[in-house]
Parts: structure tokens; C-alpha cells; sequence
């Protein structure tokens, strides 16, 4: 069985869906340190000038650590108004985004306290409208406490998984003779950036999957298996 786990992102990009569906199993890693200015609380959509950002707003933790898990989203300010509002903007026109709009529109008229929660909601969402069916589980639900690869090979071992499937980044940081030595085969995603039809002329990369789901709509799944 290949596992593959990654932090709950917000809005998150096209690879990260890849990652999902190229594993059997995915694994929501929540209990880890929350890192500011990553793509926890933020991500890109495509405008007629660009990209814009569209960021969570977060309370400061009086802790320097917290875990993804502890994060409390700032709802003193308006943010899903203004997310909503830029989403229907930039892509009202798009192709399919009356056929999809409406789990955004849900997603956005609720009250959401905890960033984690509202990440996974919505990958789990966008599963959904994707056809993309795993088993998920919380990193926090499954009883590890070690650290860095350790942790991943415990990952692995609670959920019975044979194969690691890590991003290109995990060759800068995975002890890949720890993982051999635990019985473990170590895999890398093998993405390569799709280009398609976008609004607003000109292919940008790296969006947010909202973007390829409007703009693609029923080919989004067989775009992302030949990827």
C-alpha cells in the first residue's frame, strides 16, 4: 500500500491532488509545527493582471510552537467575504464554474474556528467533485509522537503501508537509509506541471486547484493521471 502525507494546505495547488491520487492511502499531517508565510493559510488564484494571493487571516499564538491543529482563524476580519468575492470575480466566466461553484459557496457562508479544520473540509470537497476516493486519516489520530523520518516510518506502520510516496522536496531532508532499514520503499512524485486552458489568455502555473476545476471542469481527473 502507498502512503503519501502531507500538511492540511489552504486552496491547495494542482500537485497536491496529484500527490493524493497517485497514493492509496493520504494522511493529513496536523500535528505538526504551524509555519507562517507557507501555503497553510494561503494560496494563489489566476486574475486578468496575475496572481493574487488569498490569505487566511490567523490569531498570533502566545507560544512561539503550535501545532497546525491549535491554529484559531482571525474571523474579526471579513476574509471569506473578500475570498468569495475574488473567486466569483475571476472566474465567473469560466467554463465550469456554475457547476462548481456552489460547494465554494457553501464552504464560504460557514463560521470556521480552526484553520485546520476548514483545509481539510475543503480537500476533502474538492475530492469529492474530483471523483477522488482514498482512505484519509489525521496524523494526530494515529498515536505518533517521533519526529521526522522516524515519524514517517511510524506513519507508515500504523496504517500497515509498504511504500512512502514523498514530494521532490523530501530528497533535501527523508533519511532514506532509515527508511530501508524499517522495511519501507521510498517513492518520489513524479509531477510534471500541466498546461491547460485558463481565463484571461496566457497558461500561469502553480494556481490553486479552484483554477483547473473551473477552467476544466469532468477532464480536471484524467488531466492530473497523465501528469
Amino acid at each position: 500500500m502507498i502512503i503519501s502525507v502531507h500538511q492540511p494546505q489552504y486552496l491547495a495547488w494542482i500537485g497536491y491532488f496529484h500527490k493524493i491520487l497517485k497514493s492509496d492511502a493520504f494522511v493529513f499531517l496536523d500535528d505538526v509545527q504551524y509555519k507562517e508565510r507557507e501555503y497553510q493559510n494561503r494560496n494563489r488564484i489566476k486574475t486578468k493582471d496575475g496572481s493574487q494571493w488569498l490569505t487566511v487571516p490567523v490569531l498570533k499564538p502566545v507560544q512561539r510552537f503550535i501545532k497546525i491543529n491549535e491554529v484559531v482563524i482571525d474571523n474579526g476580519q471579513k476574509w471569506q467575504k473578500r475570498h468569495w468575492k475574488a473567486i466569483c470575480s475571476n472566474y465567473s466566466q469560466a467554463p465550469y464554474f456554475k457547476q462548481y461553484s456552489g460547494f465554494f459557496e457553501d464552504l464560504y457562508s460557514r463560521h470556521w474556528d480552526k484553520l485546520v479544520d476548514l483545509n481539510i473540509h475543503m480537500i476533502k470537497g474538492i475530492n469529492g467533485l474530483l471523483g477522488i476516493q482514498k482512505n484519509i486519516s489525521l496524523s494526530s489520530q494515529l498515536g505518533v509522537q517521533s519526529a521526522k523520518t522516524q515519524r514517517i516510518i511510524d506513519i507508515c506502520r500504523a496504517l500497515k503501508a509498504d511504500t512512502y510516496l514523498s514530494g521532490q522536496g523530501g530528497k533535501d531532508y527523508l533519511e532514506e537509509k532509515l527508511i530501508a532499514s524499517a522495511g519501507l520503499k521510498l517513492i518520489y512524485q513524479d509531477f510534471r506541471h500541466p498546461e491547460y486552458a485558463q481565463c484571461y489568455g496566457g497558461f500561469l502555473p502553480y494556481m490553486s486547484m479552484v483554477d483547473m476545476l473551473f477552467n476544466c471542469g469532468k477532464d480536471t481527473l484524467a488531466i492530473l493521471e497523465r501528469s
